[in-house]
């Protein structure tokens, strides 16, 4: 029996939180919707025109990273996991690790840490609930495959990685390193393409983890254009099955279209009033393996993770409270 269910690979953020009007994003010249990497020194700029120019307080601060998400998520369902990430020895590492551990999540991370500064992402909420995301690497940007616990991957059920990693020479290693490690200990490997802009910037470093052999892919309608090249969510899903296994396509209010390995299904999204749509594909691919990890066919899982959605997108911040996910065990 394996000692974790899911063994995750990402980066490791601080996210803050603010409320913006549209023409703020106009000021800094992000492209709204998507996440740009920005340096320390943007950082500093973008938090003083928020909270200085502009008069904006932070609504929130909370762990983040795409795929911590997806693990306190899972951890919260009941499943067991492991996290590998990078944070530094300052207070926003302190923070970063205190609130993994609270979450149930075994991790790589010790007291003794390098000196740098914990990655954080600042993420902005317009009106229309869509939200831009500023993220400053800091330490997290040189995670290795030294930063990887070749014991409990391989004592791990599934491999789950986060698109992200593409961004960064040695986070892409660690990436191809832990689908190697999987691959030997015959792990099922599940990817996350993240984000639209990164699948666009890295992707012939998504096509080589592919190649390698993908079990599970998570992506939006937007990823798997770029990535297959075609434009209708029908047209990415044949193409997906050319070279992935299984794969799940979101898109929005219309659901999301999955292949199982068999056939595709169509699964309807979970009416709500969205609010702010951070971490609304973590919590998704978090549900999504929870069910699969507890015997549940594909459509059950897709259906409890629209679910899991369709909490996080009305309310603000990146993640779930307890209550939030017992009620979800209830139905």
């Amino acid at each position: 029996m394996k000692t974790y269910d899911v063994y995750g690979v990402g980066n490791a953020l601080v996210d803050t939180e603010y409320e913006v009007p549209e023409n703020f994003l106009k000021d800094t010249k992000l492209k709204k919707g998507i996440m740009s990497l920005v340096g320390e020194d943007e950082r500093q700029h973008l938090i003083h025109m928020l909270e200085n120019e502009h008069e904006l307080e932070m609504i929130n601060q909370a762990g983040g990273g795409s795929a911590a998400n997806t693990m306190v998520i899972f951890s919260q369902l009941g499943g067991n996991s492991f996290y590998s990430c990078k944070v530094a020895n300052d207070d926003i590492g302190d923070f970063f690790v205190k609130d993994l551990k609270e979450a149930g999540i075994n991790t790589n991370l010790s007291n003794e840490r390098e000196l740098g500064t914990t990655g954080q992402c600042i993420s902005m909420i317009t009106p229309d609930a869509e939200r831009t995301m500023a993220t400053c690497l800091g330490i997290t940007n040189s995670l290795s495959p030294a930063d990887l616990n070749p014991d409990a991957l391989r004592a791990s059920a599934r491999l789950y990685l986060e698109g992200y990693l593409v961004s960064s020479k040695t986070g892409f290693e660690t990436a191809l390193e832990a689908q190697t490690i999987a691959r030997s200990a015959a792990l099922d490997i599940s990817l996350t393409l993240s984000d639209p802009a990164v699948v666009k910037s890295f992707l012939p470093n998504f096509h080589r983890i592919l190649d390698s052999g993908v079990d599970l892919l998570f992506c939006n309608h937007e990823e798997a254009k770029i990535i297959t090249g075609n434009n209708s969510i029908e047209d990415c899903a044949r193409s997906l099955q050319q070279f992935c296994p299984s794969f799940i396509i979101t898109s929005g209010e219309d659901g999301s279209i999955g292949f199982d390995g068999l056939k595709l299904s169509r699964i309807n999204s979970v009416p709500t009033q969205p609010v702010d749509t951070t971490g609304a594909g973590d919590i998704f691919a978090g549900a999504f393996l929870y069910g699969l990890s507890r015997g549940k066919d594909f459509r059950a899982s897709a259906e409890l993770a629209h679910r899991s959605a369709s909490l996080v997108v009305a309310r603000f911040g990146a993640r779930l409270t307890q209550r939030d996910v017992s009620r979800l065990l209830q139905n």
